[in-house]
């Protein structure tokens, strides 16, 4: 049984936490371990770029768009598919026009 006490908590597999910083932490380790090397590059590039500036209900919808296969990921962002109206919003608007660049080596 979880203790009310503490900050964090387990639901399911996702661990909440009131403080936003370790949230976003988590959101981009999540994104840069994703399953397939394709998918870590690209989420966790476009989370290194924009979840410093996601707000709460943004952050909520990016860990949304993290429980989604990755197929059907690249099927919305190779516009093989639309992504279903349920993730019609801003957040995902975002990583459709993100475009990766690899970093220098």
């Amino acid at each position: 049984m979880a203790d009310a006490a503490k900050p964090d908590r387990y639901i399911g597999v996702v661990m909440l936490s009131p403080d936003p910083d370790i949230r976003r932490k988590r959101l981009l380790y999540r994104a840069w371990h994703r399953g397939t090397r394709e998918a870590d590059l690209i989420l966790g590039s476009f989370a290194e770029a924009h979840l410093a500036g996601f707000d709460a209900m943004q952050l909520d919808r990016f860990e949304a768009l993290l429980e989604c296969p990755d197929a059907e990921l690249f099927d919305w962002i190779n516009v093989r598919a639309l992504p279903p109206p349920e993730y019609d919003h801003d957040v995902t608007r975002l990583l459709l026009a993100f475009r990766y660049t690899p970093r220098p080596t």
